[in-house]
């Protein structure tokens, strides 16, 4: 698909791909607009706090293209790429989106569940790293420049704990409940939908999802081509739209679900989004690649030291700002992310890659 939106996009001047972007902007927009309305709505009905429905439902959503790509990656013989996609989106999630959540409005969260969830997150990082360390020499990477390997049964592995993972969080949820006081403010922005029932919620939920995503698929490559166009190098191109890319959907989710004052759904779509980049985009990856993922040694300097990095300080957060992530811990996250960006921009590697 993206092959045929860069040949049907080259050809048209840079005013239409202006306009493109536009249209794209708008539409990402209210798209998301709709999955943070209707994922409220869900969560009020069903009884399921917001966090958990941003770390099950709408994270399963956003992490889709991420799946599509990094499987179709690994058939095709690249499995850089594959596990490329899982790291640099929770880079990208934790670091980037969260941090700009957090400027746009301090974001309130429930603190026993985000913490939870949160050592999932983490435990679910330092996994696939471990995974794909070398054995019996895991420091070799660092002495003598080895490739690890993401093998098969740990795709098969990470699978497993993805089913897992979605079943207690459902039984979590079920302990949990959640505040009745968003029903009311949220009537007059989703209408009748608190009529529907939780299925239709989940259909309606999807087909908003779907709406950014194509959106998101259509608007970086016309960023694209106009960066080329204006003799942006490569390089810098592959650092930033394309690894940016991949984890538009869950921008736009959590900058809309920030600025409506749903910080938790926000938070519990990163939080999700991270376990599903390790677990689903990482296992899907390796299982279906008999020889499992090589990972290079690139991965072990800057991606995984810098991926860890901002889930612990990600952790730290949650444990100091208790029930608010401020905007100064927003800050922190985008310095974070920053600073990976401009190692991974010097040693000449698209971040992820």
């Amino acid at each position: 698909m993206e092959e045929l939106l860069k040949e049907f996009l080259e050809p048209r001047s840079t005013l239409s791909l202006l306009g493109v972007i536009a249209v794209s902007l708008v539409a990402l927009g209210k798209f998301a607009d709709l999955v943070v309305d209707y994922a409220v709505v869900l969560s009020e009905r069903s009884g399921i706090p917001k966090v958990v429905i941003g770390a099950t439902v709408v994270s399963l959503g956003t992490t889709a293209p991420e799946v599509a790509v990094s499987v179709l990656a690994a058939f095709k013989g690249n499995p850089g790429l594959a596990m490329g996609n899982a790291v640099g989106s929770i880079i990208c999630d934790t670091g980037l989106i969260l941090g700009v959540a957090c400027l746009i409005r301090p974001l309130t969260i429930p603190w026993e569940i985000a913490n939870r969830q949160g050592w999932v997150q983490l435990a679910c990082g330092f996994l696939i790293v471990l995974l794909s360390l070398p054995w019996p020499a895991p420091l070799s990477p660092y002495t003598d420049g080895a490739e690890g390997l993401f093998p098969r049964w740990a795709g098969f592995l990470c699978l497993a704990l993805l089913a897992v993972y979605l079943w207690v969080s459902v039984k979590w949820s079920m302990k949990s409940g959640s505040s009745p006081a968003s029903l009311e403010e949220n009537e007059s922005e989703t209408g009748d939908e608190h009529s529907a029932s939780a299925a239709v919620l989940i259909v309606k939920i999807v087909l908003a999802l779907a709406g950014v995503i194509l959106s998101a698929n259509v608007l970086i490559p016309a960023v694209t081509i106009i960066a080329v166009r204006m003799s942006i190098p490569e390089s810098i191109i592959a650092a930033t739209l394309v690894a940016f890319g991949t984890s538009l959907p869950e921008l736009v989710t959590a900058v809309q679900a920030a600025r409506k004052g749903h910080g938790d759904l926000a938070v519990g779509n990163i939080i999700g989004a991270d376990i599903l980049n390790a677990l689903f985009v990482a296992g899907a990856a390796a299982a279906v690649t008999p020889a499992g993922l090589t990972v290079a040694q690139s991965f072990f300097w800057p991606a995984f030291p810098a991926m860890l990095f901002v889930l612990i300080v990600f952790r730290i957060g949650i444990y100091v700002c208790r029930t608010q992530l401020t905007r100064r811990f927003g800050v922190v996250l985008l310095a974070a992310y920053f600073a990976y960006l401009g190692l991974s921009i010097a040693a000449g590697v698209a971040p992820g890659h």
